[in-house]
């Protein structure tokens, strides 16, 4: 084991876990676990010796991480710390993580124990999301606020971002000359400057023009090495660059307004999705009234955001667009928008700031909140970042063993709090409230199954343990409670580690359908996929990448077109009641043909009993090769027998070109859609 951890496991526990068989969800037709192709695709890192991490290996490094972290935190704070506890604490951790009974966060799984957590002691790369009001942009420095959402981008980690900023009255100008050159460092602090520089240069009176020089960038395909992955090359730097220019530059003499403020975060979202070697995230929130940010995605409004023409790509897609609601306002207005994309969304500031749990009093703890995550599961200030875990609900047979879980899951979640971050105005914020989501998953079909009377008592029940656990460990740890400390993430591949419903939510597929999962060219999975039978197109938005089809059997009682748009909202506010102290992720589906005209009343009616929600029209058709596709038992059984059972031995021994996607942050499934990048 490598030598920054302060705490390992005995190698004699650990080696009782390498014979187990892991206990993966989802078994297809062809009796290959979903979970295990997506822990193989998504959260196994390639070792040093060139072998794959097997689900045990990830299980230790991510618990040998975490207690390491504490024991460093006790020795240099001079606290009191006991190795035997440790273990038996340790071990039980380990043993309910590995049978699925609760998981870090994807970021947690792929970060946590590398030497980007443990030797250069940053949390950045294991928190999901985050949030920034442009209402803070600096006018010495206006290029700074775009740098920091860059470098979070950049990290992975989803941001959230409202438009206030629009109300500070800055004016974009011309540069003036001479030419000023800046040489770019081959560093994701190069990229990030280079572009606080370009911004700058338009928002401040005076500047020079700014030109780069990309001679040191790495080129296309180049390893990175700490966060993983490989370069994407200068190219989309470059892009980035010359489209904030073309941007900003038509717009000389008018100010900042809405539209600006999303375009530059918008522009710098496809820079750092480019080529597919990472994911963005980001959520832009505007406000009632302002016809222009509601416009974004209107393509007779803007045509050039909006395009699809690969000669000259949009950036429209970049973003979730939700405004700040306010209880009593008319939803009616936006219900032909919600129908023809899912938008806006709706963000109630007003509730979260003042209610934790909507089952509590209003305490008003969280009065400095601004905004929230790009899944809008965590109300956060300005600059603040979100730390995440998951409980499964469904690897729990009793009450008494989910509460049991809770403790370790916690635990996780407040042990990633004791690390900093790089961005000091974000410490701060991270020491002073250390907020935490401890989330659940499989809700809906645990309340299909347990009935939601007893779905309650175990929300409930769950929420005060974990407030007992924080009072206690909170103070061994001589650092402040948590601000909050429950949630529910959308969950997305997480849940499917396990084979749970996602989140809040009713499975999308139905009781049989045909689950559509991306793979890159270059990923020799796809060799073993085609020669056990599965069917494989051509990824119809993505260059570079196949699609692949698993037929699932889900198991459920019922599906997401089961359940009314009423059944589906009283379910998330239920969550928000009994358990989630902070939010909770709600996409609510609904058939257009059935439900358009229940949208308003659906909004009347649980505006203060939510803190965020979004909408999704069932079987949209606007994009292809969606992720799930409902079938037949009779198609389903067709598959059986035609598929192949996959020995995965040779892509965990070793194979050349394999690397981890990481996670799409805290989204969706929805979210999993790509969009094309044009580039």
């Amino acid at each position: 084991m490598s030598d920054f951890f302060s705490f390992t496991l005995p190698s004699d526990f650990v080696e009782k876990y390498k014979t187990l068989e892991s206990p993966f969800g989802f078994v297809d037709a062809g009796g290959n676990a979903l979970g295990e192709i997506t822990f193989v695709r998504t959260y196994s890192r390639v070792k040093e010796d060139g072998t794959k991490e097997r689900w045990y290996e990830v299980v230790r490094r991510v618990i040998e991480g975490m207690y390491s972290v504490q024991k460093n935190h006790a020795k240099e704070n001079r606290l009191p710390w006991n190795d035997y506890k440790a273990q038996k604490s340790a071990q039980e951790a380990f043993d309910r993580m590995f049978n699925l009974k609760w998981t870090p966060p994807g970021r947690g799984m792929w970060t946590f124990g590398t030497p980007l957590t443990m030797e250069k002691r940053n949390s950045a790369a294991l928190q999901n999301c985050a949030m920034v009001s442009t209402k803070d942009l600096d006018k010495n420095d206006p290029g700074q606020l775009f740098a920091w959402v860059m470098d979070a981008l950049m990290l992975g980690i989803g941001v959230g971002f409202d438009t206030l900023g629009k109300d500070k009255n800055f004016t974009i100008y011309a540069p003036s000359e001479p030419e000023v050159t800046y040489v770019i460092p081959d560093t994701r602090e190069g990229w990030v400057e280079a572009t606080r520089l370009l911004i700058n240069s338009y928002l401040r009176a005076g500047q020079s023009v700014q030109k780069f020089d990309y001679s040191e960038v790495r080129p296309e395909g180049a390893p990175i090495k700490g966060f993983g992955g490989v370069a994407s090359g200068p190219a989309p730097l470059i892009k980035l660059h010359e489209r904030i220019s073309h941007v900003l530059g038509q717009r000389v003499g008018d100010n900042l307004d809405a539209r600006a403020i999303v375009d530059l975060i918008n522009l710098i979202g496809t820079c750092v999705v480019s080529g597919n070697v990472r994911r963005s995230a980001t959520l832009a929130l505007g406000v009632d009234g302002d016809e222009d940010f509601l416009n974004l995605k209107n393509a007779e409004a803007f045509p050039e955001r909006n395009s699809y023409d690969p000669e000259n790509p949009g950036w429209a897609w970049m973003s979730n667009n939700s405004i700040e609601a306010n209880v009593g306002m008319d939803y009616e207005k936006y219900v032909d928008r919600i129908v023809d994309n899912g938008e806006p969304g709706f963000i109630w500031l007003d509730v979260a700031r003042n209610f934790g749990r909507l089952a509590d009093p209003a305490d008003g703890k969280d009065y400095r909140v601004m905004g929230f995550n790009p899944c809008a599961e965590q109300p956060l200030e300005s600059y603040e970042l979100c730390t995440l875990v998951e409980v499964h609900l469904n690897r729990h047979e009793s009450k008494e063993d989910f509460l049991r879980t809770l403790k370790f899951a916690y635990l996780y979640g407040k042990t990633v709090t004791l690390l900093p971050t790089h961005w000091q105005q974000t410490n701060g914020i991270m020491q002073r409230n250390r907020r935490i989501g401890t989330s659940l998953t499989g809700i809906a079909s645990f309340a299909d199954e347990h009935g939601l009377p007893t779905t309650r008592e175990w929300m409930d029940e769950g929420y005060n343990k974990i407030r007992y656990y924080d009072n206690k460990y909170s103070e061994w740890m001589c650092v402040r409670e948590s601000i909050r400390v429950t949630t529910v993430k959308p969950s997305g591949s997480v849940s499917i580690l396990s084979g749970a419903t996602p989140g809040v939510h009713w499975g999308p597929g139905g009781k049989f359908y045909l689950r559509a999962i991306r793979f890159g060219n270059s990923d020799p999975m796809l060799h073993l996929f085609k020669a056990a039978g599965y069917k494989i197109e051509a990824d119809l938005v993505s260059a570079n990448t196949s699609v692949v089809y698993f037929p699932i059997a889900s198991g459920q009682k019922r599906a997401e077109k089961d359940v009314t748009l009423f059944e589906k909202t009283a379910l998330a506010a239920t969550a928000q009641k009994y358990w989630s102290d902070n939010g909770v992720s709600v996409t609510l589906s609904f058939d257009t043909a059935t439900e358009k005209q229940h949208i308003a009343s659906v909004l009347n009616m649980y505006e203060g009993q939510l803190k965020a929600v979004s909408f999704l029209p069932m079987g949209n058709t606007v994009y292809p090769q969606q992720p799930y596709s409902e079938i037949t038992e009779e198609d389903y059984d067709y598959y059986i027998g035609r598929l192949a059972k996959i020995d995965f031995s040779a892509i965990y021994d070793g194979v050349d070109n394999l690397e981890a996607q990481g996670e799409a942050y805290c989204t969706t499934d929805y979210c999993e859609i790509k969009i094309p990048d044009k580039n």
